[in-house]
């Protein structure tokens, strides 16, 4: 903002006077309040918000009439106007006599003329004295060189020298106009910053001047007017920015003086359209401002009176806690910041001298130390009268929070360890130094842990190594007691301690196994290592296992890739030197070789599988078959130490009884199975069975490929030749031996062996038996017919005999079903079916059962005898049917009650017909489905043709108690009843039928 606008529009806004008299200095002036301006603006900081002198402009001077005035008290001026009105009355009077030829009207007249005049005279002198008053006034402001000395006191004295009022307008804008001035000198300028002490400069001079608010707040509005005109005069973009800056400190300056009551005082949003948000940022930034001002006085050792000043600061600034606390934090993170970078460029910089690596070290322990000090602080007994944002560092949202940067921080991390660590310990001072870093860095534990652990190991083999060549490790009476001291005096986990040690034998063995093999002085060297470093017996084997096992992996692979023809003595020799000279136990052995061979049958499997036709993968198999007698064989015996010569005559012997004794039965049940059985022939030579594919092919995929070879061996090999014909070539039992090595190498057990042969002999009788049982009838002729193809294909007869009957057995149930179904199986043949041994239960299923149980009781209700055995529909005939007894009672009543109704509507029909057996008969079912479900008396619209029913139904000549039954059920009277049989053997008249009679 530009003083000089300012102070013009300020001189011709609020002091229209003429400004351009001498000022008058007056005696009574307290000369000791005056200040020499350079001396207190260079003393103090705070005397740098007090204006200059030439703020309040030049003195002002007084006319000669006001001067005059101005010399007089009020008493005398008082008289003085008497005086001069009086000597006007009376120099008037006197001249009216005199002009007026001594006429007493005229001297009266002369007297009220130059009275007047007097009046008029006094007057003009005492209406002046305002005006003068407010001129003394600011020539009294303008005469001090510090405006701040000035008090209420001396505004008052002024006031009452001359008789005015402050309330005088004339007075009173002296007043107004001399705040504005001295505030618009306050607040900065351009770029300027509050300095803080605006807000009580302001207030003091306020109240020295004894200003009202409400004027002094019109004051700041009017300046506020002045700083928007500007604005809008502005034409640049940097004129237009200080403007908006000079406003938002006028905002904030004018909330802080006027407090609570600037809300009603100051309507920045009615005159300058200016929300309270707006305001409250403005009060936000400038008291961000001068607090961030205030903190760069704090230093890396801060105290308790600095901490209380930054609060009490933080107060008068209306700084909220939450964003003191912020800067507060970012402050010290930057102090911080300040070590890291100075740190970081030591570490970096291209000499390793001791002594940048101790300042590395110097700037850590600083921020360690700053650390530690907030902390402590934060928990001192007055905290709560502390700036707000003390505690623990963090580089959260600063310069180092960043991927890129986290790699320095790492580099000091690390540098921090190793520091710790260069006394050969760990001391607790600095774990717990090492867990603030890591805290201040922002690292995560696995990060610094991994640090650790990496400075940490190489102390540690460092110290190990020192140990074994000093010998002072061989001598410890306890070698575990020794390590597990050291680990605790570097603070380093055992078990990560462990590892090294077997790293360590691992590197060892590898060096001495580099030859191929391991002496017998390699090994004395090995197990002394093991004992010094504790290494676990299994983890030594696994490590020659590992070690050994790769190299002894090597040989087993180009002992396999020679082949049937290249696996020569010089291939034998290689392999028994590395199965001995590795030191490899046999298992171990073992186990590398069967994964390698394993690999090749898989390859021979897949071959197979892919192949076009059975003899193809017939012979992709045999090859394998080859592949295991002539190399994998002899390898396995290689590794063994074993000679592979044919078995002696009694080791056969003793195979052959022992298959003999465990399943004879099984073996000799199927021809093909007789050839495959293990015997002197089909054992003239040693095969290994070790290695398999029991576990690499699902049993399925086994038995397929053993099926595929079985099937080659039966049909024998089939040649395509021109014109799609075929030649099979029938192979000698000799393929069977194959077929032998075959289960072996693909794991199949004895049982499964004979699983797969009796299936396929299985597969082959039912495929013909089903034909020829085509209709399941089974007679004689079919019968030989079945023993001459059983004996075609070798099936035992047991099995072909439960061949046969499942084939019968699922004609047969067809046959019924369909009989069931067709209503053409009655309950009698049920059971002559059971007495034949016939399972109904699964011949027929449930829901045929029960709508054949259904038709048998519907029958019942429709034979016309109208009896029904309870016993025999409740009882044998659900259990001849196997269903159940409770839900077959359910069905006979619901058949009962629905058959009920329907037996007297059909004999209705029937009378009206004049079938009379037939209205008997169903009358006879009314009465039997009345005895499954009794019945109250049935309804019909025409009574009579029920008494014609009862007739009828008497000259059948019933029993007694049907007959009562019926006459109940028809709801005929006793009385009716004897009147109706008697007439039952009248004759009808003329031949008149019977219905005719009745009607």
């Amino acid at each position: 903002m530009n003083p000089s606008v300012v102070l013009a529009s300020s001189q011709s806004g609020l002091n229209p006077l003429p400004l351009s008299l001498t000022p008058k200095i007056y005696p009574k002036r307290r000369r000791n309040l005056r200040y020499n301006y350079r001396t207190v603006h260079s003393s103090s900081s705070a005397a740098d918000s007090i204006p200059k002198p030439d703020v309040f402009g030049g003195k002002k001077e007084l006319s000669t009439i006001e001067s005059l005035v101005d010399a007089m008290s009020p008493p005398v001026r008082i008289a003085s106007s008497a005086l001069l009105f009086a000597a006007a009355v009376a120099a008037g009077y006197s001249l009216g006599l005199r002009f007026g030829g001594g006429s007493r009207n005229a001297g009266v007249g002369g007297a009220v003329a130059l009275g007047a005049a007097g009046a008029g005279a006094a007057y003009a002198l005492n209406s002046c004295t305002p005006q003068i008053a407010a001129v003394n006034l600011h020539n009294y402001v303008a005469d001090f060189d510090d405006p701040t000395a000035l008090n209420k006191e001396d505004i008052e004295a002024i006031a009452n020298k001359y008789g005015v009022s402050r309330q005088n307008e004339a007075f009173n804008a002296e007043l107004r106009d001399i705040y504005c001035r001295y505030v618009s000198a306050v607040l900065p300028t351009g770029t300027g910053e509050l300095r803080g002490d605006e807000v009580d400069t302001i207030i003091k001079f306020k109240n020295a001047l004894g200003i009202d608010d409400p004027d002094a707040a019109d004051m700041h509005m009017e300046i506020g007017r002045r700083i928007f005109r500007q604005r809008l005069e502005t034409g640049d973009r940097d004129g237009d920015m200080e403007q908006r800056r000079a406003f938002q400190m006028l905002i904030y300056v004018s909330t802080l003086v006027f407090g609570e009551a600037s809300a009603f005082l100051l309507p920045w949003k009615r005159v300058f359209k200016v929300t309270d948000s707006q305001v409250e940022v403005a009060v936000r930034d400038n008291a961000q401002r001068l607090y961030a001002s205030k903190l760069k006085s704090v230093g890396r050792d801060i105290d308790v009176n600095q901490l209380v000043s930054l609060r009490e600061a933080q107060l008068a600034y209306r700084l909220s806690d939450e964003l003191a606390a912020e800067m507060f934090k970012e402050h010290a993170r930057k102090l911080v910041e300040q070590n890291i970078t100075i740190a970081v460029g030591t570490l970096k910089l291209r000499t390793r001298a001791t002594r940048e690596a101790t300042r590395v070290i110097e700037e850590l322990d600083k921020i360690l130390s700053f650390n530690n000090l907030l902390i402590s602080l934060k928990n001192h007994a007055d905290a709560s009268h502390f700036a707000p944002g003390i505690g623990p560092v963090s580089l959260v949202g600063g310069e180092y929070d960043g991927d890129r940067k986290m790699d320095d921080l790492k580099l000091l991390y690390r540098a921090y360890v190793t520091d710790s660590l260069s006394s050969g310990r760990m001391e607790e001072d600095k774990l717990a130094a090492l867990n603030q870093l890591r805290n201040i860095f922002g690292l995560g534990r696995r990060e610094a842990e991994t640090i650790t652990l990496d400075v940490t190991s190489k102390v540690y083999r460092k110290r190990l190594a020192q140990a074994v060549t000093s010998g002072e490790l061989e001598v410890a009476d306890s070698k575990a007691a020794y390590l597990q001291n050291l680990c605790e005096e570097l603070n380093f986990d055992p078990q990560k301690a462990l590892e090294i040690h077997q790293e360590i034998y691992r590197q060892k063995l590898q060096q001495l196994v580099a030859d191929g093999e391991l002496g017998d002085e390699d090994m004395k060297a090995l197990e002394r290592l093991q004992v010094m470093l504790c290494v676990p017996k299994q983890t030594v084997e696994a490590a020659h296992a590992d070690i050994c096992g790769s190299l002894f992996e090597k040989v087993v692979k180009e002992a396999i890739a020679a082949g049937i023809d290249g696996y020569d003595a010089e291939i034998q020799k290689s392999v028994r030197k590395a199965a001995y000279g590795l030191r490899l136990t046999r298992e171990v052995a073992m186990t590398i070789a069967s994964k390698a061979v394993r690999k090749v049958f898989i390859s021979y499997v897949q071959r197979a599988r892919g192949a076009g036709s059975r003899t193809e993968s017939a012979k992709e198999l045999k090859k394998m078959i080859a592949f295991n007698s002539l190399v994998v064989s002899q390898l396995v015996a290689d590794i063994k130490g074993e000679s592979l010569d044919p078995p002696p005559e009694e080791t056969v012997t003793e195979q052959v009884q022992q298959t003999d004794e465990e399943d004879e039965e099984e073996w000799e049940s199927l021809q093909s199975l007789r050839k495959v059985k293990p015997s002197k022939d089909n054992l003239r030579k040693e095969i290994q069975t070790e290695i398999t594919l029991k576990d690499d092919l699902p049993e399925r995929d086994r038995t397929d490929l053993y099926k595929t070879y079985l099937l080659f061996c039966l049909t024998g090999q089939v040649t395509r030749i021109p014109f799609g014909a075929q030649i099979t070539t029938k192979k000698d039992d000799s393929e069977y031996v194959f077929l032998s090595q075959l289960g072996s190498i693909l794991g199949l057990t004895g049982k499964e062996i004979v699983e797969v042969h009796r299936s396929l002999a299985e597969q082959a009788f039912r495929q013909q038996a089903e034909v020829i049982l085509a209709d399941g009838q089974l007679t004689k002729v079919r019968m030989e017919q079945l023993n001459e193809l059983q004996k075609n294909v070798g099936l035992p007869p047991q099995y072909a005999q439960n061949i046969i009957k499942s084939i019968t057995t699922t004609k047969l149930a067809a046959a019924l079903e369909t009989a069931v179904g067709q209503g053409r199986l009655s309950i009698k043949e049920i059971r002559e079916l059971k007495e034949s041994s016939v399972d109904i239960n699964t011949m027929i299923s449930e829901s045929l059962r029960e709508n054949l149980f259904k038709k048998t009781v519907d029958d019942i209700f429709s034979s016309g005898t109208g009896e029904f055995d309870e016993a025999e529909v409740y009882e044998n005939i659900p259990k001849d049917l196997n269903i159940n007894a409770e839900k077959a009672k359910k069905i006979v009543h619901e058949l009962a009650r629905s058959r009920l109704s329907n037996s007297l509507i059909q004999a209705v029909s029937l009378l009206r017909q004049r079938n009379h057996k037939a209205l008997v008969s169903s009358l006879n079912d009314l009465l039997a489905c009345d005895k499954a479900v009794p019945s109250t008396p049935l309804s019909w619209e025409l009574p009579e043709e029920l008494a014609d029913l009862f007739i009828i139904y008497v000259k059948s000549d019933p029993p007694a108690e049907k007959l009562s039954r019926l006459q109940y059920l028809l709801d005929i009277s006793d009385s009716a009843a004897e009147t109706l049989r008697a007439i039952k053997d009248r004759a009808l008249p003329n031949g008149t039928g019977e219905e005719e009679f009745v009607f």
